[in-house]
């Protein structure tokens, strides 16, 4: 198998071989001359055609399916990150997962309750994408109606750049800061997403059922569409 095989195939979780992911794929990128144009299509059509959604659930892993997100029309920045990268393959375009530790300095105080109080936001889930011979990040979290209503810098990709979350919001406030990459990924790394979080909630002195419970009380109070 050459090396870039591995970034095309379909599995449980990138699962391209859905004909509604494969479908969209075709859809999204049709007409389009070469990979790099396929690339920014797909992009905008994750980042903007489907939500953000802060309050998505987070531990059930069917929820990150890419079939299940395009289904849902909203996710987190991982889930999203997970259909990018399932309808890059779907177009014949390698594509990976990455992953960072962000301190997040636009957080609710709502939100925070639901990752320990704190701003550090463990495993900030992005796609990589194999365009012109390298590796580009590209984030899809925020789509642009929430970057309008929070004032955040909307992260724009041109299939060349590597498109990453701002550091300053509209008005020059501290948003996002990378603190550490874990990856890349050629599938989706839930036990070990999994085993980090609670290893994060140990060191933040909570209970690993304590920390969940307190984000699933968070989840179940809010309406979908509240910001984080």
């Amino acid at each position: 198998m050459l090396d870039m095989d591995r970034y095309l195939k379909s599995t449980e979780i990138i699962d391209f071989d859905t004909p509604s992911v494969r479908k969209k794929a075709e859809e999204v990128t049709k007409g389009l001359p070469n990979d790099r144009e396929k690339a920014v299509a797909l992009y905008y059509f994750v980042r903007d055609g489907i939500r953000h959604n802060a309050y998505a659930e987070l531990y059930d892993i069917s929820r990150y399916k890419a079939s299940s997100v395009l289904e849902a029309g909203n996710g987190i920045c991982q889930q999203k990150s997970v259909l990018l990268t399932a309808l890059a393959r779907a177009a014949g375009i390698p594509a990976r997962l990455g992953y960072v530790d962000v301190n997040d300095f636009q957080l609710s105080e709502t939100f925070k309750k639901m990752i320990g109080g704190v701003n550090v936001f463990p495993f900030h889930g992005f796609a990589e994408l194999y365009v012109e011979g390298k590796w580009v990040h590209a984030s899809p979290a925020y789509d642009i109606n929430t970057c309008r209503r929070k004032r955040f810098v909307p992260v724009e990709f041109d299939g060349v750049n590597d498109a990453v979350d701002s550091r300053y919001n509209q008005d020059g406030e501290p948003h996002i800061e990378h603190l550490r990459y874990h990856g890349p990924y050629e599938d989706f790394p839930w036990e070990e997403i999994m085993s980090y979080y609670k290893e994060w909630a140990s060191k933040l002195g909570l209970g690993w059922e304590e920390l969940k419970g307190a984000g699933e009380q968070v989840r179940e109070q809010k309406s979908f569409g509240n910001e984080p």
